[in-house]
């Protein structure tokens, strides 16, 4: 089988007094037709956004579009902003997709910086994630919003159950929601070292947490990293579109 070209766009935005590595990219693999991700990298300001739209039809295609538009453009650094932002994408998505007769959402996360501030913010809205790496330990910063989690945390099942299993494509908050559920807003420092992987399913379900760990600690360039977290994606299968926006953070 051969292997997708996998191909990264690469940034490097200032954050009070620290420069970001930026590099992020996505892949169809083997599942799909066409790409359902939809990513962002500002390559002026520290703002990384990852969609993965739900299904493989015209509304997953515009829910993506639509959300990532929208919050790119309304996005502020603070959380007022960003939940405003996200209001708005509730509402236009949802508006996108009125006349379609089908299901139109997705997920939304995001990493938001701003130049003369010390910290960043983490957005989230669905089951894509984000990850840091800081002193070796890699964490996973984001909740997902599916009853699978929910299933988990309370013990509802066992984790390899069948119900388990179905339960991962049942999300409880997504952009389009019909009650436009709020997102998961949180407040991160940024130290020098550490690294930020933001990602949709489509990776953090065919890559294992070891191996995330193993290539995010050992490769210092973030465009190297994203490229081989990606091809990791495709060689378990390639059984769903896959994005990784791998950050750096270090002293300008």
């Amino acid at each position: 089988m051969a292997i997708e070209q996998v191909e990264v766009r690469r940034a490097e935005p200032a954050v009070a007094g620290r420069r970001l590595s930026v590099a992020a990219g996505s892949v169809v693999g083997n599942r799909y037709r066409a790409n359902y991700d939809v990513l962002h990298l500002d390559p002026a300001r520290p703002l990384v956004v990852v969609a993965d739209g739900m299904g493989d039809g015209e509304g997953s295609a515009i829910a993506g579009r639509t959300a990532v538009e929208v919050f790119v453009a309304a996005a502020g650094p603070t959380p007022q902003a960003l939940r405003a932002a996200v209001a708005d994408v509730q509402l236009r998505v949802r508006a996108a997709g009125a006349g379609l007769g089908e299901l139109t959402g997705c997920t939304l996360t995001a990493f938001v910086g701003a130049a003369d501030e010390p910290d960043a913010w983490i957005v989230q809205l669905g089951d894509s994630r984000a990850y840091r790496l800081r002193g070796g330990l890699l964490e996973l910063l984001t909740t997902d919003h599916t009853i699978a989690w929910l299933g988990a945390v309370n013990g509802w099942w066992p984790a390899d159950s069948p119900e388990a299993h179905a339960a991962r494509y049942r999300l409880t908050r997504y952009a389009g929601h019909p009650d436009s559920p709020e997102p998961d807003v949180l407040s991160v420092a940024l130290r020098d070292g550490d690294v930020f992987l933001l990602c949709t399913d489509g990776l953090a379900e065919q890559v294992s947490y070891e191996r995330l760990a193993e290539v995010l600690q050992g490769t210092p360039d973030p465009g190297r990293a994203a490229t081989m977290l990606l091809e990791e994606s495709l060689r378990a299968g390639g059984d769903d579109n896959a994005t990784a926006a791998v950050i750096r953070v270090g002293r300008e």
